[in-house]
């Protein structure tokens, strides 16, 4: 992964307040059957990060959660097949915008 790259998979890092310095770099968790990448746009720092994986860690069957701050990019883990509806409502709860979802 990327310096920029981002995972946030514990409970307690996700209620943590980040102000970007931490720079964690986890790989995402290997129990995810699906994996979906999401353009967002407006996303700048560690709290960027910590707010947009706590709402997608809130749709159902979310499993991991990756973001890379200077691509915009958002991978998302999950058991169940994810509603781009569920996704677009999520990052706009986060305060951010979904530009779409990536291919491949």
């Amino acid at each position: 992964m990327s310096e920029n790259t981002v995972t946030v998979e514990s409970a307690a890092t996700e209620a943590s307040s980040c102000c970007g310095s931490c720079g964690t770099d986890a790989a995402p968790a290997t129990g995810s059957a699906l994996t979906s990448a999401f353009q967002v746009k407006g996303m700048t720092c560690g709290h960027c990060v910590t707010s947009v994986t706590a709402e997608l860690k809130k749709i159902d069957g979310v499993t991991d959660v990756a973001v890379d701050l200077t691509s915009g990019k958002v991978t998302v883990g999950s058991t169940l097949a994810l509603a781009d509806s569920d996704v677009a409502a999520a990052i706009d709860e986060a305060g951010y915008d979904l530009v779409g979802r990536l291919d491949g």
